[in-house]
């Protein structure tokens, strides 16, 4: 059996949630919000990459260092 890397965890406000989903290389959490999805994508390989989109136009994707120096201002997406 492969190596489990990582495991995903998804909870609602209705009280719904699950947990402990394994992966071995990549998982992704999918909203539809009005008819438009937002995706994020976490994909484990040498090193951790995220990849956040908000339709078709509206993307970023990175290693994990770069989307915390994203959300920290220290660096400025696309």
């Amino acid at each position: 059996m492969s190596e489990i890397n990582m495991t995903g965890e998804l909870r609602t406000d209705y009280e719904c949630e699950t947990k402990g989903m394994p992966a071995m290389h990549w998982g992704e959490a999918v909203f539809n919000v009005g008819g438009e999805e937002i995706i994020m994508e976490i994909s484990v390989e040498e090193k951790v990459i995220v990849a956040l989109s908000a339709g078709d136009e509206a993307v970023w994707k990175g290693t994990l260092e770069g989307l915390k120096m994203l959300l920290k201002g220290e660096i400025k997406g696309r």
